[in-house]
């Protein structure tokens, strides 16, 4: 068994952050869909800015919301604005294709990878 990247969503742009909710990131639904991730998924948190990475779990957003936000104490890691690779693993025997998707500046899904 190897843990082995599952899904990634590339170079979204956080819109936002709150320190005090209990901890986090809220992706849009659409984009879930997508890249085929759940809500309560752990996820990888890559921020391309600063260089932080943190691990968290999914709360579904509003479909076509475009948001991206952070909440809990990853939102110390980040800020309005960063761009973030969000990425989701899992344990298996063998070797799956991953769905990536790439979004733009308003996180609206451009093309799988």
């Amino acid at each position: 068994m190897k843990e082995v990247l599952r899904a990634k969503i590339h170079r979204a742009t956080i819109t936002g952050t709150n320190l005090n909710y209990i901890g986090s990131i809220y992706i849009d639904k659409a984009l879930m869909k997508k890249a085929g991730i759940i809500a309560s998924e752990k996820a990888l948190v890559c921020n391309v800015t600063n260089g932080n990475r943190w691990e968290t779990y999914v709360i579904e957003g509003k479909e076509n919301s475009g948001k991206i936000e952070v909440q809990g104490a990853g939102a110390k890691l980040c800020k309005k604005g960063d761009i973030v690779i969000i990425l989701f693993f899992e344990i298996t025997d063998e070797t799956p294709k991953p769905k990536m998707i790439l979004v733009n500046e308003k996180n609206e899904f451009v093309k799988y990878l």
